[in-house]
């Protein structure tokens, strides 16, 4: 299992930061290769992506939802990943977003992607994407303030 670190300040207030990531079903808008989210509930969604030209679904688990802080999740079933996104407070109007993911690789094309540094890579393009979407607005489309 490959585990893989990024991290993106944005010029917005923590609070801010976290609600946008809260709103699952608006991945797409800054996620390369995310085709739909769903929310089933508070702590169930389902994926559809196409993941090394490939299209899949999965559903995923939220195992842990502190507001302001973090967001963790594993992958149920046989999609093999999960991991932990928090945010930090570097003053009143930027934070920083790190995003932590564990990434198992059974195919050939996921090992040679995961390899070549494409998941990496991608992560880093989500983050920039996220960093300019949520900027752009200046405030975040959504909330949710719940814990898990």
């Amino acid at each position: 299992m490959s585990q893989i670190e990024q991290s993106v300040e944005v010029d917005v207030p923590v609070t801010t930061a976290y609600n946008q990531w809260t709103q699952f079903e608006e991945f797409p808008e800054f996620m390369e290769g995310v085709e739909r989210v769903e929310q089933l509930d508070d702590q169930r969604l389902h994926w559809v992506a196409e993941i090394a030209g490939q299209s899949r679904e999965w559903y995923a688990k939220i195992t842990e939802q502190k507001p302001d802080d973090r967001i963790a999740w594993a992958a149920e079933g046989e999609v093999g990943h999960g991991g932990a996104v928090t945010f930090h407070r570097l003053d009143d109007n930027r934070s920083k977003v790190m995003v932590q993911l564990d990434w198992k690789s059974d195919s050939f094309a996921d090992k040679a992607a995961d390899m070549l540094g494409i998941v990496e890579s991608r992560l880093k393009g989500d983050l920039k994407r996220f960093k300019d979407f949520i900027e752009s607005r200046g405030r975040e489309t959504g909330a949710w303030r719940g814990e898990v």
